[in-house]
Order: structure tokens, then C-alpha cells, then sequence
């Protein structure tokens, strides 16, 4: 997978700084297609791929059941599922999160209900035996899974997405950046975190800025990408007027924060694997978005480096 140069880039000459700078900006993201695309065919990749289709895709309600008793909660299985498709096992003293499962049973044509229901009902169908009805939902059921937090055993494969470099001048800077792209910045311990695996959130508030959350960490490079991922969807998203697909938001913010890491001399190469998670199959979908990527990540830029001038 190609990756990202570390050495910061300068446009001094402020005439023709603007067309150096945009050109700049597509070259990178026409690398960063190509980063997807060997981050797609790779083995990392596959791997990665071939686990995350085998957890169960749990409907809204679950997934806010399973939120609300485990708000980390980031991978959840049944306690056999974990040993039999895992190689994990819960660990002693585990409390279980409790979700509604559906119960498949024959049913009635007619009512709808399972056989020992169907016979108990008022229904009167009896043109087929019950051996013969198909199968169907029927009703729910409480079950219990764990998060993978859990559990222990066999590691689950990740992907390499941190970005990396030195962002000692960087973080104070974004931090400082935020009153001019206008959002509100909160930079959260782990142990206060509650937004799950996520690094960081942008909340949209109506009548006030956006509320950009940031998981605290060691990595300052990463910490700064996430920032500039926020701030990205803070001006890209933002107001309740994009109706984008998440996929396509998480895409243009990640390319920006590519972008923005980047220029600044970070190790961004990362963001291919975010990228394939997301948009692996159509890459291209980037070029699509050049404009509104590119001059997103100029904007931040720009900020960034008045804010370094006047410190």
C-alpha cells in the first residue's frame, strides 16, 4: 500500500500558492484512490473482511438495547457464536446484554401463529396440515450476547488505520482553529468516552455550533486526524441539510483528514483502510467528491496556519 510522504509541504510564494496548493491536493487524492484500491486487494483486507461479515447485522432496536446496557459495545455475539466462529470465550462473571431475538417458526397462513398457538387461537384454517406451512417470524425473544470486550481468546484482525508522525504543533493548533471554523471542541479521557469504537463524533446542535468530541489518546498524529476528520464533517454535514449516505460522509471527512494530515508531514496512509472499510468496491466514488474534498481541506489549512502565524 503506498503511503504518504512525511515531510511537511511549503507554498511561500502567496501569487501562485492558491493554484500549487489545488493541484497538490489532486495529486494526493488520485494517490489516495490508489491506496484503496491496494488496501482493498490485500490480504489484511480480506481477512478483516471475511470476520466483520460473519456478526449478525442487528435491526435499530437492538442495536439501541445493546447501546444503552453496553454503550462501548463495538463487536456482539451469542456466547456460542463467540466459541464456535471465534475461537473466544466470555469471561467469568460477564453480564450478558440482553436483546430481543426473533422466534422462526411454521405458521399459520391464514393467523400468522406457530402451530400451538394457531390451536389455541380462534382461527379456523385447516386446509393444510402444519407439517406443510412455511416457516416465518413469528414472535420475539429475550437473548443474551456479549461484546467483544467480553470476551478472550483468538484476536480479531484489525486494520492499520492510525495515522502517525510528530503533531506536537499540530493538536494546539486545530484546538485553537475551532472558534474560526466555528465548532466546539472537547477533547475526552478513554475511561469518560462514550461513543463506543469511535475516535471521535461530531454532534450538530440546532442554533449553536457543532459539538465535536475527540477521544483522547498517546498517538498526537492520530489524535490531530480525527480532529480535522470532525471538522470536516462539521463543514461538509452539517445544519440538517446533507442528505449524503453516511458511507459518502465518512468518505469525504477521512479524504480531508488525509489531505490536511498530510500537508502537515503525518504518515496518513491509514486512511486507505478506513476507506476500503467504507467505500472499498468504488474508490473512484473519491474523484467524484474531489471539489468538495479539496476545498474543505484548503479551508483547514488556511486556518491552521494563520492561527500558527499569530501564536
Amino acid at each position: 500500500m503506498a503511503t504518504s510522504s512525511c515531510t511537511r509541504e511549503t507554498f511561500d510564494d502567496s501569487d501562485t500558492r492558491n493554484d500549487e496548493m489545488h493541484s497538490t491536493i489532486n495529486t494526493w487524492i488520485e494517490d489516495l484512490v490508489d491506496a484503496v484500491d491496494n488496501a482493498t486487494s490485500s490480504e489484511q483486507f480480506r481477512e478483516w473482511l471475511d470476520v466483520q461479515s460473519r456478526f449478525h447485522d442487528y435491526s435499530h432496536r437492538n442495536t439501541l438495547l445493546i447501546h444503552l446496557q453496553c454503550p462501548h459495545a463495538t463487536h456482539v455475539a451469542g456466547y456460542r457464536t463467540w466459541q464456535n466462529e471465534f475461537d473466544r470465550h466470555v469471561k467469568e462473571g460477564e453480564t450478558a446484554i440482553w436483546i430481543w431475538a426473533p422466534i422462526i417458526a411454521k405458521q399459520c397462513p391464514k393467523c400468522g401463529n406457530s402451530p400451538s398457538y394457531h390451536e389455541q387461537s380462534d382461527c379456523e384454517y385447516d386446509e393444510t396440515q402444519p407439517d406443510e406451512w412455511s416457516k416465518g417470524l413469528v414472535g420475539f425473544r429475550p437473548a443474551p450476547v456479549f461484546d467483544v470486550s467480553q470476551t478472550e481468546g483468538e484476536s480479531l484482525p484489525t486494520l492499520e488505520t492510525e495515522a502517525t508522525g510528530e503533531a506536537d504543533e499540530l493538536v494546539p493548533a486545530l484546538l485553537e482553529a475551532a472558534s474560526s471554523i466555528e465548532v466546539t471542541v472537547e477533547i475526552i479521557s478513554s475511561t469518560e468516552w462514550s461513543h463506543g469504537s469511535a475516535k471521535g463524533v461530531c454532534q450538530y446542535r440546532l442554533g449553536t455550533q457543532p459539538l465535536v468530541e475527540v477521544r483522547d489518546r498517546e498517538n498526537g498524529a492520530d489524535l490531530a486526524v480525527t480532529l480535522v476528520h470532525e471538522y470536516a464533517h462539521a463543514l461538509l454535514h452539517g445544519g440538517g441539510k446533507d442528505e449524503i449516505e453516511r458511507s459518502k460522509r465518512e468518505l469525504e471527512a477521512e479524504a480531508v483528514g488525509y489531505i490536511v494530515g498530510r500537508y502537515f508531514g503525518l504518515d496518513t496512509s491509514g486512511s486507505a483502510f478506513y476507506l476500503a472499510a467504507w467505500e472499498g468496491d468504488e474508490p473512484e466514488t473519491i474523484l467524484d467528491r474531489l471539489e468538495r474534498i479539496g476545498s474543505t481541506a484548503q479551508e483547514i489549512i488556511d486556518v491552521i496556519e494563520e492561527v500558527s502565524d499569530h501564536a
